[in-house]
């Protein structure tokens, strides 16, 4: 099977032709409560300058019935960043069941995205972490980050099939919405 990275023209397609679209504004925010066993909640590690793709996979995402953390919505952050922030990201880490990377250039470049992503590995099971790279240009497999390809990755199977998302770890590949329910 041929690697095909998520493309962000893909990601707004599937935004515009669904009824359900959900804005950065009912993103789940966590506070300080432990999630209920049957409750999933995905770790959205990401650019915050990044708004247009981030509010994309937010919508995809709970369009598969999980909730999304997105750390800059959560009320009980610091309203700059410190290490109270660092602190309270550690703690969200912990509570959401799943991990994903949403791996843009500029997220995989940021210092917080790889400090978060060393957190959540060091706090996880890997089959709890993903990668979801998201690139205009297929091109390069991390270069550059290497590291990134020992976590599975979130693709589409079949370039023009839109919604078609699995988890491909090696030779392993099981739909997005099945590995979130895990």
């Amino acid at each position: 099977m041929r690697n095909y990275f998520v493309s962000k023209e893909q990601l707004s397609n599937e935004r515009s032709n669904n009824r359900f679209y959900s804005n950065l504004n009912e993103s789940y925010n966590a506070r300080n409560k432990q999630p209920s066993n049957n409750e999933i909640v995905v770790f959205l590690s990401h650019k915050h300058d990044e708004e247009a793709v981030l509010n994309d996979v937010i919508s995809m995402l709970k369009n598969l019935g999980v909730n999304v953390y997105v750390d800059w919505m959560d009320k009980e952050m610091p309203r700059y960043t410190s290490g109270e922030t660092a602190l309270k990201i550690k703690n969200k880490i912990k509570l959401c069941k799943k991990f994903i990377l949403l791996a843009t250039e500029s997220a995989i470049a940021s210092k917080w995205c790889n400090w978060e992503l060393g957190y959540g590995d060091a706090h996880k099971y890997r089959e709890n972490i993903a990668i979801m790279p998201i690139t205009d240009v297929r091109g390069g497999y991390f270069s550059g980050s290497e590291y990134l390809q020992i976590y599975p990755i979130i693709q589409t199977k079949y370039e023009y099939n839109s919604g078609n998302y699995y988890v491909i770890d090696g030779s392993s590949e099981v739909p997005l919405e099945n590995w979130l329910r895990r």
